[in-house]
């Protein structure tokens, strides 16, 4: 991290136990790969166009993922926490 980023914002989302106001133990999930590494490369585009973050790093599992296990991870380096906020929360809402 260089000298000018102030701010780290990580986010862990979670499996919840109850899914449309069902019970459940797991979720599944599942992917086109190679889509999926081009729409990410549009919001990483669209992100570095509108915050002046340093590093982005976004880990979704695939395949089975047990309730209370986290199937998403986010982190961003900016220089002041407000842009690393909103730039984690865009991430999110994005994906």
């Amino acid at each position: 991290m260089s000298d000018g980023m102030g701010a780290v914002v990580t986010f862990h989302g979670v499996v919840r136990g109850m899914e449309d106001g069902e019970d459940i133990t797991t979720i599944d999930y599942e992917a086109n790969e190679e889509m999926a590494l081009h729409q990410f490369g549009l919001i990483f585009d669209a992100l570095e166009e509108r915050w002046p973050v340093e590093k982005v790093r976004l880990v979704h599992r695939l395949g089975v993922v047990p309730v209370n296990e986290i199937s998403l991870r986010v982190e961003v380096i900016a220089p002041h926490r407000a842009e690393a906020f909103e730039a984690c929360q865009f991430l999110i809402n994005e994906m």
